[in-house]
């Protein structure tokens, strides 16, 4: 899967595009003969997940949502609207007047992606979820929950991109023998430990004791 990149910056129709195209088997289509209306579809099934136009003024970037995130973003931002000339249901529209940071674009851009392309990311982020308080999985046990025994790799590298921390434990997650993750991952050498202590997880010298704390203790 490609890297969705922090670098992207987030305030022109171009820039927009790039980003979109930047995700995997994606390609950049004008259906409608008309230069103001550029979008990027997933190669295969030809569904747009990223719609750009210039309305008054403002480039406009036409995303898929689900329920929750719809209207959380509505409520965060004003420049995130319902969505222009489509299902006001299942489309925001985000509005590029500069009141939204970049980060929160490319977010809701990465989620549009995975709703339309039903991507092994997606499935893991769910997964994840799914990992109760107080416990933890292996990489392997995630790419199971996720459908995939075979894609623990994947598990590692979607986790290095979480859309969502908050929502998204990934400190949750550990390698085969309960050790944590580098500091790389999480923002420090003793960041993914703290937040385990913090959900009531021992961890010593790195480690957390898997027969103690592992998901199977639970599920």
């Amino acid at each position: 899967m490609a890297k969705r990149n922090s670098t992207y910056h987030l305030t022109t129709r171009e820039q927009a595009l790039a980003y979109g195209l930047s995700f995997p088997n994606t390609y950049q289509d004008a259906p409608f003969h008309d230069t103001n209306w550029q979008l990027v579809r997933m190669k295969g099934s030809k569904k747009a997940f990223l719609w750009t136009y210039e309305r008054d003024g403002f480039i406009n970037l036409n995303v898929k949502t689900d329920a929750e995130a719809r209207d959380f973003w509505r409520s965060a931002y004003d420049a995130v609207v319902p969505g222009w000339h489509q299902n006001k249901e299942h489309w925001n529209t985000i509005i590029l007047d500069g009141s939204i940071p970049d980060d929160d674009i490319r977010r809701m851009i990465s989620e549009s992606y995975d709703l339309v392309a039903d991507s092994p990311a997606k499935r893991i982020y769910e997964a994840v979820k799914r990992i109760p308080s107080g416990h933890v999985a292996t990489y392997s046990q995630v790419a199971e929950m996720a459908g995939n025994k075979k894609m623990a790799r994947a598990v590692g590298n979607a986790l290095h991109r979480n859309p969502d921390p908050s929502g998204i434990p990934c400190y949750r997650v550990v390698n085969a023998k309960g050790y944590c993750s580098g500091s790389f991952a999480f923002g420090g050498s003793d960041a993914q430990a703290k937040l385990l202590r913090e959900d009531g997880i021992e961890v010593i010298d790195g480690r957390v004791d898997l027969e103690k704390y592992g998901i199977e203790r639970k599920m």
